[in-house]
C-alpha cells in the first residue's frame, strides 16, 4: 500500500501538480500582508483618534453642580 502512495506522489510531482505550491503560498503570504497592514492601519486610526478627543473642547453646557460633585466620587 505504501507502493501505491509512493508512486501517485511521484506521479503528480513529475505531472506538474506540485508546482501548485508556490501559488498557494504566494496566497498565503498576501493574506498574511493583508491582515498585518489592517492591524497596523486599525493601530495608527485609534490612536489618531485618541489624539483627538484630546484635543476638543468639551462642552460646558450639561457641567452643574451635581455632576461635578458626582464625577470626584
Amino acid at each position: 500500500m505504501d507502493e501505491l502512495i509512493i508512486q501517485e506522489l511521484i506521479k503528480v510531482k513529475f505531472s506538474g501538480g506540485v508546482n501548485d505550491i508556490s501559488l498557494y503560498v504566494n496566497l498565503v503570504i498576501q493574506t498574511i500582508a493583508v491582515l498585518v497592514g489592517g492591524i497596523i492601519l486599525w493601530r495608527v486610526s485609534v490612536v489618531i483618534h485618541k489624539k483627538k478627543l484630546k484635543e476638543r473642547k468639551r462642552n460646558t453646557f450639561f457641567d452643574t453642580p451635581y455632576s461635578k460633585s458626582w464625577r470626584k466620587k
